[in-house]
């Protein structure tokens, strides 16, 4: 039988008269990948710094380990390993010297640390870099030394804030497979807030937050199944009238986008040959530039339920809880 290693109950966050977090809950299993899906503004930055005990909530409860983060703050964070959206290393310092300070930090023994430093460096490849300056580093480098100072004090949860975020997308990959290599090996549950969607298809379960709320939780399958039907996307010489015909004769709500039409079917393979023989007979019927079909994605998801695309991110949090948040670590 699973163990919840995460429960939250009813967790709200206020500034002033603004909630950033409005009443959320949920658990993560021990062992799982669970991902916060969302864009910028919608709370997972907040909710992850109220669990790694970085911001104090407003109301509600959140256990870590089993630890209450409101009243056993330093079980939580000895529990616990996280990686910030922006790097906190320090670059006149080597990856070695990096760990060294992080260990002593969370009161890791020396005899523990020289036989902790080596291994966890050779986790993310970069025992060759040890004993060279981090100011010499790439971004992925530096992230992957990052995966490695949050893995070395052998926590229960590791905390991912954003983690690719900057990062091209063949290093993204990479920083991935360290992910989930590392999660298999060190037996981790590893806690993850993200606005790739790429990235919520590695999750075990994905909650999809908007403005503060849970709208979706479930595995990224099983999220996708909401939307069953197939996805054509159609573009004409004459899209605004194409949308009102399409409306018309089959009876499909369109939307509109900067690449053309999307509209669902039942079954797009046996739709989209009756679709053209039709849609070209008609005498005022645009001219068909390009027409295919695909299966529902995470996009189409977050559309479904949150009604806008996650690509139009919301704004970034304000000054204030970004400073909240450096006071209160």
């Amino acid at each position: 039988m699973s163990t919840n290693i995460i429960e939250v109950r009813n967790l709200v966050k206020k500034y002033g008269d603004f909630a950033a977090v409005k009443g959320i809950s949920f658990n993560v299993e021990a062992g799982e990948v669970f991902g916060f899906l969302g864009p910028n503004g919608a709370g997972k930055t907040t909710t992850i710094s109220i669990l790694c005990t970085l911001l104090r909530l407003t109301s509600g409860t959140a256990l870590v380990n089993g630890f209450d983060v409101s009243t056993a703050s330093m079980k939580v964070r000895g529990s616990i390993g996280l990686i910030f959206q922006e790097t906190s290393l320090d670059n006149q310092l080597t990856a070695r010297e990096n760990l060294q300070i992080h260990g002593e930090l969370y009161g890791v023994a020396n005899v523990v640390l020289r036989r902790r430093i080596p291994e966890v460096l050779g986790m993310v490849d970069l025992s060759e870099w040890s004993d060279r300056l981090v100011g010499a580093f790439s971004g992925g480098m530096k992230r992957r030394l990052e995966i490695a100072r949050g893995l070395l004090h052998h926590p229960r949860i590791l905390f991912l804030d954003e983690p690719t975020l900057g990062l091209d997308p063949q290093t993204r990959s990479h920083i991935w497979e360290y992910i989930l290599r590392l999660r298999h090996d060190e037996g981790i549950t590893v806690f993850l807030t993200t606005h790739y969607m790429d990235e919520a298809e590695n999750c075990s379960r994905i909650a999809i937050i908007d403005h503060g709320e849970i709208v979706a939780l479930d595995s990224p399958a099983a999220l996708k199944a909401m939307s069953a039907q197939d996805i054509i996307n159609l573009d004409t010489d004459d899209n605004q009238l194409a949308a009102e015909l399409i409306e018309k004769r089959f009876g499909v709500a369109v939307r509109m986008g900067g690449d053309g039409l999307h509209f669902e079917v039942a079954d797009g393979a046996r739709f989209i040959p009756e679709f053209i023989a039709s849609f070209s007979n008609g005498e005022r019927s645009p001219r068909i530039l390009r027409i295919s079909l695909r299966r529902p994605t995470l996009d189409d998801v977050f559309l479904k339920v949150t009604g806008r695309d996650i690509r139009r991110q919301g704004a970034d949090e304000t000054e204030g809880q970004r400073m909240a948040a450096k006071l209160s670590r």
